[in-house]
């Protein structure tokens, strides 16, 4: 059975046991997870965001494998697309400051 397949047939929460497996090197039960199991564990949950998750990072890998950027342009509208969306009166949603230190 090859990745995709593998990644096709994987229910979330397998994902997610992976997911924990790959960043900490344990299973959620506590067990040590070796170097080869930690990167196929990795090479699962890549390919998982890609095909299923369709994530909308600036970096991730596409459906076909490969590497997927966004410009500037794309991040910048992005991101003034959801400050739109944003229902926090804009007089609410400033940088607090701290000027007593």
């Amino acid at each position: 059975m090859d990745i995709i397949q593998v990644v096709d047939n994987l229910s979330e929460d397998m994902f997610e046991r992976f997911k924990c497996a790959a960043e900490t090197g344990k299973w959620p039960e506590g067990t040590n997870v070796d170097q080869a199991q930690r990167d196929t564990a990795m090479q699962i949950v890549m390919a998982y965001q890609a095909r299923v998750l369709k994530s909308k990072e600036m970096l991730t890998v596409g459906e076909n494998g490969e590497i997927v950027s966004k410009s500037k342009r794309e991040l910048k509208a992005e991101f003034s697309n959801s400050q739109e969306q944003s229902s926090t009166p804009p007089e609410q949603n400033n940088i607090a400051r701290f000027t007593d230190l």
